[in-house]
């Protein structure tokens, strides 16, 4: 009796034994769901900002293609050589860091334009060459040729060439002069002294409104930081003039920063401000 007690007794153990060996498994199973899941939101978003950022460079080279058609009716087709790409990336520690290359600005165009400018050979100069022509000779094709050429270009510039030239400027004093000689054209941009300089200034400026109107799905602790590393394409058009201040920059902005932002603690221009912005 003593013996099939025993055996009784060994049976019931193992029975329940067995399943608790079964659900032990359980737990860690659920928590491996739960950090894949975890994980794939967090590619998603690390997507999604991806594409928010290729964005904020195409609207930096909008901004600035435009500034330089408004100026020389440049096409659109001849200032960029490349679509921008992003990639993220979450580093334990750390935070979550991007690399964006930017499309490098083909140059090439607006440099030959600032050339002929500097040699008087530019537009200014071409038209008032022609007017001047048509003035002599009185002949009505080249009138009309003439106006066909104004109805297809900037009206700015059309005024700009149309204005006739001071005589004798150069033996004016005083403010007469100050005002013939010194007075800006209304198609002037500081852009076509230094394009490469305008066209980083404009992405760099829409790569931190992205930082601040849209990470807020990264999940970026207080102690991490959320860096952009922009660098421009390497793949630089062979005719442009090389762009000697082409490094990356390094923008970052620490996770107490962008939280104080979210939360509503400092204001936009605040946060800008504490945007790091540094060239490697």
């Amino acid at each position: 009796m003593k013996a099939l007690a025993g055996i009784v007794v060994g049976v019931s153990v193992a029975a329940a034994a067995v399943p608790a060996a079964a659900q032990s498994p359980q737990a860690p199973l659920q928590q491996d769901v739960q950090a894949a899941r975890r994980a794939a939101e967090l590619r998603y978003q690390i997507g999604q900002m991806e594409r928010v950022l290729e964005g904020a460079v195409e609207h930096g080279v909008t901004v600035t293609r435009d500034r330089l058609q408004a100026i020389a009716q440049v096409p659109a087709d001849l200032l960029v050589s490349d679509n921008a790409h992003a990639r993220g990336f979450r580093l334990e520690g750390y935070g979550v860091f991007f690399d964006v290359v930017v499309p490098s600005f083909e140059t090439t165009l607006t440099w030959t334009l600032r050339t002929l400018d500097q040699n008087d050979l530019g537009l200014d100069s071409a038209l008032r060459a022609i007017q001047a022509h048509i003035q002599t000779t009185g002949d009505p094709n080249l009138e009309q040729a003439l106006k066909r050429i104004e109805l297809q270009m900037n009206p700015a510039a059309i005024s700009r060439a149309a204005a006739p030239a001071a005589a004798g400027a150069a033996s004016l004093t005083g403010s007469a002069a100050s005002t013939t000689q010194d007075k800006p054209a209304p198609t002037d941009d500081p852009i076509l002294s230094d394009t490469n300089e305008a066209y980083r200034t404009e992405v760099i400026t829409a790569l931190k409104d992205a930082m601040l109107a849209h990470s807020s799905s990264l999940g970026i602790g207080p102690t991490e930081w959320l860096t952009i590393a922009a660098k421009g394409n390497d793949d630089r058009p062979r005719l442009a003039p090389a762009d000697s201040d082409a490094r990356t920059r390094i923008i970052r902005l620490k996770g107490t920063d962008l939280a104080d932002f979210l939360a509503g603690r400092i204001t936009r221009e605040e946060a800008l401000e504490r945007v790091e912005v540094r060239v490697f």
